[in-house]
C-alpha cells in the first residue's frame, strides 16, 4: 500500500519542489520507483557541522519547503510525514519533498484518518491525542518543526515516547487551555499531562528576528483550525523582509555526498528499524536505507534506496 501510494500521488504531482517519478517496473516481489537523483537531505546539511547557515539560506529551504507543500495541499494532498531526511536536495541547490509513502488525499473532511502517522519529533499534539479529523495543518506543524530545527542545528521537539512527546511540546510551548485550544480535553486519546508555562520563542531564539518568530509561531499554533496556510506563509513578510533568501544555487552543501542515477526499490514485507540514515557498501551495490525514529507503533515500514553501479562503472559525478 505504501509504494502504490507513492505512485498514485508522484503521478499527480509535477512540481519543482516535489520529487520527480521517472519510472516504475516490477521485479519478482518487489515494485521499484525510478526517481530522479538527489545528491543529500536536509538532514545531513544540518548535521554537517562544517557549515554555517545564514538566516538567508534558511529562508530559501523554507520558501522551497512551503512551495512544494502548497502545491500539495493545492491538490488536497497531505504528505503526513515531513521531516528534514524527507526534504531532499538537488546537486544545484534545489529543494524537493520526498517519500509519499504516507500521503493521502484529503477532499472529503468528514472522513476519518488515522492519527499514527508523521514522525514523533515532528507530530503535532492533535494527532497524539488521538485525533483522526484533520487536514493540512498536520503538515505545517511539521514545517514549524524542521523551521526551528534549522535554526537551532538539532531538533526542536524530541520526544522519547507519545507522552513524553506531548510533555516536550507543552515544556516548549506551555500547556494549552480550553480557551487556547478549545475542544482538546476531548479528544479520543486525551491525557492531562501536566502544567508547564508559556515560554516566549525569543527566549531559544535569540538571535531570531520579529518576522521569523511570527511565522515559527503561526506554523506551532495548538488550534489546528488556526495555523497559518503553506499559501498564506509563503505570503507572509519573512518572505519579502531582508535579507533575501539566497539563491538555491549558493546554499551550503553537504561536503560529501553520493553522485549516481538512483533506483528506489519498496518492499513492503520489511520493517523499519528506528538506526536512522546510513549507507551500507555490499558487492559494489550501495543500498541507503531512510528511516524514523521509532514511533512506538507496531505499523511500521522500511524503504530502501538501491544505487547499482554493476553496470554503470565508477559513479560520474553530477
Amino acid at each position: 500500500m505504501s509504494a502504490i501510494r507513492e505512485v498514485k500521488y508522484l503521478r499527480e504531482l509535477q512540481h519543482k519542489n516535489v520529487i520527480e517519478l521517472l519510472d516504475v517496473f516490477s521485479s519478482k516481489k518487489n515494485l521499484n520507483l525510478v526517481l530522479e537523483f538527489l545528491d543529500s537531505d536536509l538532514e545531513m546539511i544540518i548535521k554537517d557541522r562544517s557549515l554555517v547557515f545564514l538566516p538567508a539560506d534558511i529562508k530559501s529551504w523554507m520558501a522551497m519547503t512551503f512551495r512544494g507543500l502548497e502545491f500539495c495541499h493545492r491538490n488536497f494532498i497531505l504528505h503526513r510525514d515531513l521531516k528534514p531526511n524527507n526534504l531532499l536536495v538537488a546537486a544545484d541547490g534545489h529543494l524537493k519533498i520526498a517519500d509519499f509513502g504516507l500521503a493521502r488525499d484529503f477532499a472529503d473532511p468528514g472522513y476519518k484518518m488515522t492519527c499514527q502517522v508523521i514522525t514523533r519529533w515532528y507530530r503535532p499534539p492533535e494527532l497524539l491525542f488521538g485525533s483522526r479529523y484533520y487536514g493540512s495543518s498536520v503538515d505545517i506543524w511539521s514545517v514549524g518543526t524542521i523551521f526551528a530545527e534549522l535554526m537551532l542545528r538539532i531538533p526542536y521537539l524530541p520526544g522519547e515516547s507519545d507522552m513524553d512527546q506531548l510533555k516536550t511540546i507543552f515544556r516548549a510551548l506551555g500547556t494549552p487551555t480550553e480557551e487556547e485550544w478549545p475542544g482538546h480535553t476531548k479528544l479520543p486519546d486525551y491525557i492531562p499531562v501536566g502544567q508547564f508555562p508559556k515560554t516566549p520563542l525569543r527566549d531559544l531564539f535569540t538571535a531570531a528576528s520579529a518576522d521569523t518568530l511570527n511565522l515559527l509561531a503561526k506554523c506551532l499554533i495548538y488550534e489546528p483550525r488556526k495555523r497559518i496556510t503553506a499559501k498564506e506563509a509563503l505570503f507572509h513578510p519573512y518572505f519579502t523582509a531582508l535579507p533575501y533568501p539566497t539563491h538555491p544555487s549558493k546554499l551550503p552543501k553537504c561536503t560529501t555526498h553520493l553522485s549516481a542515477r538512483a533506483l528506489e526499490e519498496v518492499d513492503g514485507n520489511v520493517e523499519m528499524n528506528s538506526t536512522g540514515p546510513g549507507v551500507k557498501a555490499n558487492n559494489s551495490r550501495l543500498k541507503r536505507k531512510l528511516s524514523s525514529p521509532d514511533d512506538g507503533t507496531s505499523k511500521t515500514r522500511s524503504i530502501a534506496r538501491r544505487l547499482d553501479f554493476t553496470k554503470q562503472g565508477p559513479p560520474q559525478s553530477p
